[in-house]
């Protein structure tokens, strides 16, 4: 089937009639004192509002990658996360509405009892094997969709978090769907690929992105990779922060807990710890201390994953 490079002309049908049935995702302005006090706007992308169950960045990733699988003529996806994991959810839920069938390597052994995540990710089809932290953390060298040893026929891998090329394409089409002026593009990152996605795009502005696990900076040399392999030269002013992981990828603080509690109360907008709680602590964290010059305007990113809050 080759690289995730190969050229496609064109939207697979069966993904024109899946796209068909996302909803157009809104720019929310949030009203604040602290706001307005420093003369600045936020406003939040709200990709959680895309679909009930394929929201958020998840859907953009994949939409590229599947539409180059299914002309590839694959039948079988088989990919890898964790047992939250908000990219196999995403995956599991589209397989099954695109025919496909899927495979999930999960991180660690078999739990005793199976969490909401692992749950749907059976009820929708997908074939799920456990795998020790070792083993898992070899899968991650293996970044071609044919280069994963011992693929049947039909079958198409796909790197964990949908990290691949192709990915770009499709997180690069939110930029041109923000309708407002903007001075800075903000996100949070777990893999970096949607930073590097909206790179991509004709940014010329800043761009952030907050890292949501510990010992980020990583992140910073995995963007400029994506970008290289694209043959990309970003204009955009980029950087990641490292300093709000709050303890780790999944771990959170009774302050992220509390914020989070008093965003969605003041707003009427549900975060989750994982990703955009760090992204808009960061973000009023960095207002607060004056990091934005008066007249500015922000947009934050809402990356869905409110999945991954169930138990």
């Amino acid at each position: 089937m080759g690289h995730q490079t190969g050229t496609v002309t064109g939207l697979h049908p069966r993904l024109q009639v899946l796209q068909s049935k996302l909803a157009a995702s809104p720019l929310t302005r949030i009203n604040d004192p602290e706001l307005t006090g420093r003369q600045l706007e936020l406003w939040i992308k709200r990709d959680d509002l895309l679909h009930p169950i394929i929201s958020g960045n998840k859907w953009r990733k994949l939409k590229y990658i599947l539409n180059h699988a299914l002309h590839s003529g694959a039948d079988s996806i088989v990919s890898m996360g964790g047992a939250y994991s908000n990219h196999l959810h995403a995956l599991a839920f589209t397989g099954k509405a695109l025919g496909l069938k899927t495979t999930g390597y999960i991180r660690g052994e078999r739990p005793a009892q199976l969490n909401a995540t692992l749950h749907d990710l059976l009820d929708w089809g997908m074939e799920l094997r456990f795998v020790s932290r070792s083993d898992y953390r070899q899968l991650r060298d293996y970044q071609d969709c044919d280069s994963l040893p011992g693929l049947q026929s039909g079958q198409y891998w796909l790197p964990e978090g949908g990290a691949t090329d192709l990915a770009l394409q499709g997180v690069a089409e939110l930029v041109d769907e923000i309708e407002i002026g903007f001075d800075t593009l903000a996100v949070a990152c777990g893999t970096g690929t949607t930073l590097a996605g909206l790179l991509t795009s004709p940014l010329t502005h800043r761009a952030i992105g907050v890292a949501a696990l510990k010992g980020g900076d990583f992140l910073i040399d995995d963007v400029q990779q994506l970008l290289n392999k694209q043959g990309m030269t970003s204009h955009a002013d980029w950087r990641i922060l490292v300093d709000y992981h709050f303890g780790g990828f999944a771990k959170t603080t009774p302050i992220l807990q509390a914020f989070m509690q008093d965003f969605q109360q003041q707003h009427g907008i549900e975060l989750e710890p994982i990703y955009t709680g760090k992204l808009l602590f960061a973000l009023y964290d960095l207002i607060r201390r004056d990091y934005f010059p008066a007249g500015q305007r922000i947009v934050a990113i809402h990356t869905g994953g409110l999945q991954g809050k169930r138990k």
